[in-house]
């Protein structure tokens, strides 16, 4: 019996933290990006409507595979279940972005 991961991947995208969930993810052939792939928006009441799952289920409507940037994500958590994708904004100033290692940029050895 093989056992079906799910992980919650939490990045931040301008004033945004998106909460995502996928099925798949690994370091990807693009230096300095994550790869996600079959991404899950869980299930949704009919009655209550998220505004902010929704947008983000259109957002990433027909997209097979998304490279989200290693310096943007806070945290990738491996879940028992499946959550319903989240969006909320931040106050300026409550994300630091981390700096990345870039080969051969000014002021760095090689």
């Amino acid at each position: 019996m093989s056992t079906q991961h799910i992980y919650k991947i939490i990045f931040h995208n301008r004033d945004q933290v998106y909460e995502i969930y996928a099925r798949r993810i690994s370091q990807g052939s693009l230096f300095g990006f994550v790869e996600v792939e079959e991404l899950s928006f869980g299930e949704t009441s009919k009655i209550v409507v998220d505004p902010g799952a929704e947008k983000l289920a259109a957002e990433f409507s027909g997209v097979k595979r998304s490279y989200i940037p290693l310096h943007t994500i806070v945290r990738i958590d491996e879940v028992a279940r499946e959550g319903v994708a989240k969006m909320s904004t931040v106050k300026s100033g409550s994300v630091t972005t981390l700096p990345i290692y870039t080969p051969g940029k000014p002021g760095t050895r090689e």
